[in-house]
This record gives structure tokens, sequence and C-alpha cells, in this order.
């Protein structure tokens, strides 16, 4: 990495959706390596029941807003860490403002409305984003890259070529009803905070085009390649989603006002 690379590390911006399960791993490594300033969006408060998985957090901590707890654990590892914390649901009317003045997004949402606005706002603001999941004992990573013709760069497919329209309420079970493994975050975590260094450094071959799928029971990793959908409604040739949307009522989650774990904090 030499000299070079640690001032490109200390020059940039991140920004991680979610201070739950993959927010926590993703966090603590990237401070570690000494990305320069973090961004952390969530408006969920530290509960006992997040302990198995959101690492950032302890017993000391419960009650707590997970940006408070979140901004001392990275200060801890590393006090010279920029952190930049975002206490409020995003939503299509701030999104904008939170995402614009970051090089790279980490999405660690898991709840679908989250999950649109944050790849929508991405691609139409021309922000890198590395994108996981987390289902019971499997998880999957990629990252989506928009067009930046301004550098002849041509992008990969983003996260509607895959799933086009979010599923009907009630077709997901949510993540409080379904489980998660609580290790499994951190390895999808950890894989996010790898991505965003590649991007930040320049190095290697990121998960662009390319789906990662991880199953713990048989710790089997699999990458498929992923195409861009002509037809995709926000990257295609002729889109159809050219402003932000707020979803609700999706993954079997309450609305904005009332959501607490399932909105921004991963499970």
């Amino acid at each position: 990495m030499g000299e070079a690379g640690q001032i490109k590390l200390l020059e940039a911006k991140v920004l991680l959706i979610g201070a739950g399960g993959l927010g926590s791993p993703a966090a603590m490594y990237l401070a570690a390596a000494g990305v320069g300033a973090l961004g952390i969006v969530d408006f969920d408060v530290v509960d006992v029941s997040n302990l198995q998985r959101q690492l950032l957090h302890g017993n000391k901590d419960v009650g707590r807003p997970k940006v408070e707890s979140a901004a001392d654990r990275i200060r801890d590892i590393n006090p010279d860490v920029k952190v930049i914390p975002h206490n409020a649901p995003l939503t299509s009317d701030n999104a904008f403002e939170i995402i614009r003045p970051y090089d790279i997004v980490l999405n660690g949402s898991d709840n679908f409305p989250t999950r649109y606005l944050v790849n929508d706002a991405c691609h139409m603001l021309g922000k890198r984003l590395v994108d996981g999941s987390i289902f019971m004992f499997e998880g999957q990573a990629t990252v989506y890259l928009p067009d930046a013709p301004e550098h002849g760069v041509m992008g990969g497919p983003c996260y509607r070529c895959l799933y086009p329209e979010p599923p009907a309420p009630g077709e997901v079970p949510s993540c409080a009803e379904a489980g998660v493994l609580g290790v499994l975050p951190g390895i999808v975590g950890s894989i996010q905070a790898i991505e965003a260094i590649k991007l930040i450094l320049g190095l290697g071959d990121p998960l662009i085009g390319k789906l990662l799928l991880i199953d713990t029971l048989d710790m089997s990793f699999r990458t498929l390649k992923v195409q861009r959908d002509p037809n995709c409604p926000l990257c295609g040739e002729q889109p159809t989603v050219t402003e932000l949307i707020d979803y609700d009522q999706f993954c079997g989650f309450p609305a904005r006002e009332h959501a607490h774990e399932g909105e921004l904090a991963a499970a």
C-alpha cells in the first residue's frame, strides 16, 4: 500500500448506511485501515438483542443512539478518524444531501425501502456503492458502479438490474422473523470493507458486475456474473425511475415514523 496508499485512505470519505450487523465490522476495519472520514446513517438505539451481531456496541450502550455508540467505538480504534453521525432516517428528502459529500457508500440496511433508495440516490449522484445483504445463514456482496462519462468509465449493473421493483408487502419475512446467524454479518461486512478499500486504492478486481454468494452451512463461496439490464428502470436505455421514491410497508416493517430496529440497522 505504501505511503501513497495511506494518503488515499486518509483523504477518503465513506458513508455507512446502518450501524448494525454489517456496518459494525465495516466501520471498525475501515477506521483501523485509516480511512479519514466515516459517515454513519442510523436513527435506532442500541438494544440488548443487537449485541450478538452488532459489535460496535456493548451492554454499556443499551438505550443510546447507535450513531453515538458507533462514534465512540470508532474513535477508540483510531482517534484520527473524523466520524460524521447522521441520526435521522434516510428519505427522499435528505438522501442527496447526506450522500453527496462522500466518495463511497456502504449499504448495510436490512429492508427494501432503504436499499432501493440508496441504490437510486447513488446512481443519480454517480457514487460507488458497496452492497451487502444477509439472511439466516446466507450472505451476498457486490459493487455497483454508475457510469462516469467524464472519466471515460462505463459502469456495471445496479440493484434494480437484479430486482427491478420491491416485493409486495408480506411476500418476504422480516429479518426479525427469519433471524440471522450472528457471525454472518461479520463475514459480509468485512468483505464490504475490503471492497471499499480496493476502490479507494484502485487495486485488484472489485465485485463490479459480480455477485458474491456465501452459504455458511456448507461454507461455499460462489461468484455469479451479473449483466446490466438494458430494460432496467433506473440505469437502462429508457429509464422510468428518474426521481427518488419512498417505499413503505415492505419486508414486514412498520411505517417509517414507527420503525426502529428494522429501518437502518443491518440485521
